[in-house]
């Protein structure tokens, strides 16, 4: 396994010279049954809860899909807060590694604001974050057709936004696993109607025994 510092040159490298992108929906996706994927969520399932095991990361499985929810407390430097915090490598390099083998398989990350502050630089930072998570799996092999991201800002809260709780609920990054297929259905419910975007990636991760330090400054009083 790469060291923290040999990890974060090498993210670097990745990140100055890839951009994500977030595809057009197609026009007619129909979500695949639950029964298509119960064999693939099975086998997956304490995978994922084993890579993930000892951080702060929850998980939820849905119908047709695996979901890993990290909160933004704890995952991303409070004073620069589209910056990854080491801490998450660890969990997330593990569930890139299961991933890494499987063609079957794509990813879709959701970041996620609080409706504290200017809606659209909210949105701008949750996908700052999401970007932050996708830039591990991409370095560690998945190629851009099984990897999509998107920031959502405060379009999809799941507490209200009328207490610090509640707001630090909806201050999160979404990773859902699961087979291609569910993947095309949740870029239409995810894109409509947003139309495609190019998504340069900046460099995320600053700590201790990581030094890469993003450019992108702090959007004003935005979460």
């Amino acid at each position: 396994m790469l060291s923290n510092k040999t990890f974060a040159i090498a993210l670097c490298v990745l990140i100055s010279g890839c951009s994500v992108f977030e595809k057009p929906a197609p026009k007619v996706v129909a979500m695949p049954p639950p029964a298509v994927t119960q064999a693939w969520l099975d086998v997956y399932e304490p995978k994922v809860r084993e890579a993930i095991k000892g951080s702060p990361f929850e998980f939820e499985r849905r119908e047709n899909l695996l979901v890993v929810t990290a909160p933004v407390q704890g995952s991303f430097n409070p004073d620069r807060p589209q910056m990854m915090l080491p801490v998450t490598l660890g969990p997330l390099s593990r569930m890139a590694k299961l991933l890494e083998s499987d063609e079957s398989i794509g990813v879709l990350i959701l970041g996620h604001a609080d409706s504290s502050g200017d809606v659209n630089a909210n949105r701008d930072l949750s996908q700052q974050r999401a970007r932050a998570f996708t830039s591990i799996f991409r370095l560690s092999g998945l190629k851009q057709n099984r990897l999509m991201v998107k920031g959502l800002g405060s379009d999809m809260p799941r507490a209200a936004n009328d207490s610090q709780e509640g707001r630090a609920l909806n201050r999160r990054v979404e990773i859902m696993l699961t087979s291609k297929d569910t993947l095309n259905a949740l870029i239409a419910k995810y894109s409509q109607p947003a139309t495609a975007t190019a998504v340069a990636a900046t460099p995320a991760i600053v700590g201790k025994d990581a030094k890469v330090v993003a450019k992108a400054e702090k959007p004003a009083k935005s979460q």
